[in-house]
């Protein structure tokens, strides 16, 4: 009867580190909801970063897609391609937090917050002021 106890603590124990959130799992290439772009997160420094790596549609007219909504007139030139949409997340207890989040559709930019569901989900949730004043997507990752 003593080893019961032992054994339930031990599986417990062991449970909780198999669900334990390894920080650099949100590095690699995820796919959008909409399946029109890719975004590359890396790991800067204790940050972490996301570039667009691909989008369905880059050209126009034989032309690189800019970033023609920018609100920074120098920016409204720059292709689409590789910029950098995510921002100086830091891994806090399971999530990434304090980053930004750029929207090359609206020109505007976000504060964001991240959290994996398994490997292969990645919620994203962009807000103004608090989070419950947001939207929240489901990035899929690309294998």
């Amino acid at each position: 009867m003593r080893k019961l106890p032992l054994l339930m603590l031990l599986f417990v124990a062991t449970s909780f580190s198999v669900f334990a959130q390894n920080k650099d799992a949100i590095v690699g290439k995820w796919l959008n909801p909409s399946g029109e772009g890719q975004i590359e997160i890396y790991k800067k420094g204790d940050k972490y970063f996301g570039k667009l790596a691909w989008i369905k549609e880059p050209n126009i007219n034989g032309k690189p897609k800019l970033d023609v909504k920018n609100p920074n007139a120098a920016l409204q030139k720059r292709p689409l391609l590789n910029v950098e949409l995510l921002k100086d997340f830091v891994y806090d207890d399971g999530k990434w937090t304090d980053g930004t989040i750029y929207d090359p559709k609206s020109g505007k930019t976000y504060s964001c917050n991240m959290s994996m569901k398994g490997n292969d989900v990645l919620n994203v949730r962009g807000y103004v002021g608090i989070s419950l004043l947001g939207r929240s997507e489901t990035f899929k990752r690309v294998k």
